[in-house]
């Protein structure tokens, strides 16, 4: 049998994280199992990563079998499995150009660092600052933590990085004001995670196409959550006809394994030459076989389409959850299999309940809590996910007229 958790007074790791006193031993596709056996359905996913759910056979079957060919090469050899996964992220994307990474924070370090020597490398090195907007989330690197802006993040890490203006959501007004002869390019969410569900309207995404394109900046979308299916489509800028310059992407990708990718066209990357950028680890031959049974998956006939049809059901019930429960759930938010809840009672609150009652999700800003179920997920575990959220919901309820009755 596996251990128990570990008490925050007793574990010895750095104490940066608020762990909830649960610990899996294993998991079949959208359920995690405790060493006990106890099952909860797990509509978190890792945040959005276990994007095939937990021990998919196909994953399972090609981690084992790369396993026991070769681990790590390094990027100083040849990488064909590294080749055919790039090949197969261009043919599926307006991508010409990949650079595979570990993780989501260090594909947005490459999207920074690609449009900063694209200026650059075109005679114009003062061309280095990029717009982002409020509500953003692009990683816990000290630059990405300037992008994200959120004071929380920075504070206490010194001197904030140069070369970020934030400006507000959705003001076209602010953003032409914050674009100078310094500005290299524009960076986003197409849905914003962390910031809490917020959907950057269409027509948002389209002037931001076109603002780029009147003022020769890049345009970078931040996929790293949105992407690989999750919204119902293979990238959610696909939803609105916009194509980026740069795209990181994350999560999702390695369906658990630990990879990311920056995504660009030819002339994006253009800058980007013989020892300009670089990783031990990224493109490792592990994070290639899976990246790749991930798309044997993910781009097979009806896969995405169907993850488009379980999403509308699953956006269905949560009105009708909303409309039971309109006292705790304020709004419905996001696409596809990545929606929120806007909460009028404290998300945590909610969490810990829907916890209680068998059902993992995730906390985000602006007091919503995040569902991103596998991709896997059935019309029956919509219908068992909603049940133990009205339950959730109906348990909050209970809570809040206990005082009055006292």
């Amino acid at each position: 049998m596996a251990p128990a958790p570990v008490s925050a007074s007793q574990s010895v790791l750095v104490p940066t994280y608020a762990r909830a006193p649960v610990a899996f031993e294993r998991g079949e596709g959208p359920w995690a199992i405790t060493a006990d056996g106890t099952r909860y359905l797990d509509f978190g996913a890792g945040i959005a990563v276990n994007a095939l759910g937990h021990a998919h056979p196909h994953l399972v079957k090609t981690l084992t079998e790369q396993a026991g060919k070769i681990w790590h090469t390094s990027n100083l050899y040849g990488a064909p499995d590294g080749e055919r996964l790039a090949r197969r992220l261009c043919e599926a994307t307006f991508a010409e150009r990949v650079f595979f990474t570990n993780s989501g924070a260090e594909a947005n370090e490459c999207a920074i660092k690609m449009a900063r020597k694209y200026h650059a490398a075109k005679g114009h090195p003062e061309r280095f600052r990029i717009v982002t907007f409020e509500g953003a989330f692009h990683g816990r690197t000290l630059a990405t933590i300037a992008a994200g802006g959120q004071q929380k993040y920075i504070d206490g890490f010194g001197p904030k990085v140069d070369g970020f203006d934030q400006v507000p959501f959705d003001d076209e007004k602010a953003l032409r004001a914050a674009i100078t002869p310094e500005t290299a390019a524009l960076m986003i969410e197409p849905i914003q995670g962390e910031g809490g569900l917020r959907s950057v309207p269409g027509r948002f995404l389209k002037l931001l196409r076109q603002i780029c394109d009147e003022n020769g900046l890049l345009l970078i979308f931040d996929e790293i959550q949105t992407g690989v299916g999750r919204t119902g489509k293979f990238f959610a800028h696909e939803h609105y006809g916009v194509t980026p310059d740069i795209m990181s992407i994350a999560k999702g990708i390695g369906g658990g394994f630990p990879m990311g990718a920056c995504l660009a066209t030819e002339e994006a990357a253009s800058g980007m030459t013989l020892g300009t950028h670089g990783t031990t680890f990224g493109g490792n031959p592990l994070a290639m076989a899976v990246g790749n049974a991930v798309l044997d998956v993910v781009l097979a006939p009806g896969f995405i389409e169907n993850v488009g049809r379980i999403a509308l059901r699953l956006k269905q019930s949560l009105a009708e959850l909303k409309d039971r429960h309109p006292g705790v759930i304020e709004e419905i938010r996001g696409e596809g299999l990545m929606l929120g809840l806007k909460l009028h009672t404290p998300n945590t609150d909610f969490v810990n309940e829907a916890r209680a009652q068998g059902l993992l999700v995730v906390g985000a800003g602006d007091n919503v809590v995040r569902l991103l179920p596998p991709l896997i997920i059935t019309e029956a575990d919509v219908a068992e996910a909603v049940s133990r959220l009205d339950k959730t919901a109906g348990a909050i309820e209970a809570s809040l007229k206990r005082p009055a009755a006292e």
